[in-house]
């Protein structure tokens, strides 16, 4: 990946509605060598998908936590257990002494709870502690430069 797809990734995070004209303009290619370089970009895993950011509030998923879940066995094959509820946005496997960490969000802390409930009925979950949020002070997408520094 060079600069150029560098500057048309950060260009796409922004705004990913951009024709490729505006975004060849950017970095002096032609609509179609910019179309290209994205198509390619895409065939490479590099862009995963193209998607609108929704405000979760304005959804009715005003609430966000992140929960450690404890468990008895690894947890590393329960992948579909925890995607199979909805609340949960994100889970990843850890190292420390939990075993995963998902993202949920909810309406209410009581459909939190009810979450709660949920997670610690998959099997090898021996227990949960949450976090609400209470404000969210930044969210930030992963630059497409980050790994080139030294």
């Amino acid at each position: 990946m060079d600069h150029i797809d560098r500057v048309l990734l950060t260009r796409l995070q922004q705004d990913a509605t951009q024709s490729y004209a505006v975004l060849g303009q950017a970095v002096g290619l032609s609509a179609g060598a910019a179309h290209e370089r994205v198509r390619k970009l895409r065939e490479r895993g590099v862009i995963r998908r193209t998607t609108a950011e929704v405000d979760p509030a304005s959804v009715g998923c005003g609430v966000l936590a992140y929960v450690m879940v404890d468990s008895t066995a690894w947890m590393g094959d329960s992948a579909q257990d925890f995607a199979a509820l909805p609340e949960i946005l994100e889970a990843h496997v850890i190292a420390g002494s939990a075993s995963v960490l998902v993202k949920v969000r909810t309406a209410t802390t009581e459909q939190l709870q009810d979450v709660l409930r949920r997670i610690y009925a998959i099997a090898g979950v021996s227990g949960t502690s949450a976090t609400v949020v209470l404000e969210t002070l930044f969210e930030r997408q992963v630059s497409p430069g980050a790994g080139d520094q030294t």
